[in-house]
């Protein structure tokens, strides 16, 4: 499962439902990261070589709002695609990002009572 850290502006949106996209920037790191989990690889039969494409199916995704494990968060059934994202949902104007857009929040974690809502 692939975990996010996020800002609590941003993870207080998601779980009230106001962002409904999350946005990391186009850097080697989250093609690393992001690719791995949500690309797949595909061989071509006639050359052998590996393709790289974009999963289109909903991967779980937790975002967390701090670094330790038991930091608040959220894990959401998301997708990814790249392309421009909103001001007021954290996004530089005319710049593209990964988006990772919110299906569903399937779980929310409040370390202060230490439940899981669903």
């Amino acid at each position: 499962m692939l975990v996010l850290p996020i800002k609590k502006k941003w993870f207080d949106m998601i779980i009230n439902g106001e962002k409904q996209e999350e946005y990391r920037e186009l850097k080697p790191y989250y093609h690393k990261r992001l690719g791995n989990y949500f690309i797949n690889h595909v061989i071509d039969s006639n050359t052998k070589k590996v393709l790289r494409k974009m999963d289109t199916t909903t991967k779980e995704v937790i975002f967390r709002n701090g670094y330790s494990y038991n930091s608040p968060s959220v894990r959401c059934l998301c997708i990814l695609n790249i392309g421009s994202g909103k001001t007021e949902w954290g996004a530089d104007p005319n710049k593209e990002y990964y988006r990772l857009s919110i299906l569903k929040i399937e779980e929310v974690r409040n370390v202060r009572t230490n439940e899981a809502k669903k």
